[in-house]
């Protein structure tokens, strides 16, 4: 049980957030989401993934879309998330292939593309701390898919953000994994290990 007061704490932090994430203008977004891209890319261990995890963007949220074009233009190769009843299923997908409407209004890689294993994760995020946690959308997708690409192998993670997201403390629950680096339109946050 005492995991069970940080799921109320999450909610409402989660719901305040999103709230100035909604809040901030569409030329900000854009230019947000361009300044995002040029400071991924440049993270060195990043450049060492043959395979990228990416996500397509909903609502409000930062968009992957230019750090996508990035890594497709030094020829790394990036899976999109689709998904499934037993958690998040990486499928690659190529420039400019049809995308499929999928659960929570999400845009997906069609079902008929092989499964993938990402070595590095691009991380969507609602709120993050200076210690590397993160809440995501409360359904705890990315957790268990990072969970179980880590049994294949280490996993580069790298949330991204705007910085109207960030707070002073994340409820963190055992499960919950630090992201490796995490990434607003301000550049790289510095992240505290306590």
């Amino acid at each position: 049980m005492p995991d069970t007061p940080a799921l109320p704490d999450k909610a409402r932090l989660r719901a305040e957030v999103l709230a100035r994430r909604d809040a901030l203008e569409p030329e900000a977004r854009k230019a947000g989401s361009v300044a995002v891209a040029e400071t991924v890319i440049g993270i060195p261990a990043l450049g060492d993934a043959e395979l990228v995890g990416g996500f397509w963007p909903i609502r409000s949220e930062i968009d992957p879309r230019p750090l996508i074009e990035r890594l497709f233009a030094r020829g790394q190769r990036v899976a999109l998330p689709k998904v499934t009843p037993s958690g998040l299923v990486f499928r690659e997908w190529r420039a400019g292939e049809a995308l499929v409407r999928g659960g929570f209004g999400l845009s997906e890689p069609r079902d008929d593309l092989p499964e993938v294993f990402p070595t590095a994760l691009i991380v969507p995020l609602a709120a993050f701390d200076r210690t590397g946690n993160r809440i995501g959308y409360g359904k705890g997708y990315y957790d268990m898919a990072i969970e179980r690409l880590s049994r294949r192998g280490q996993v580069l993670t790298i949330g991204i953000a705007f910085s109207v997201q960030e707070v002073a403390h994340v409820p963190a629950e055992p499960h919950d994994r630090p992201l490796d680096h995490l990434v607003t339109e301000t550049g790289l946050v510095p992240l505290s290990r306590s």
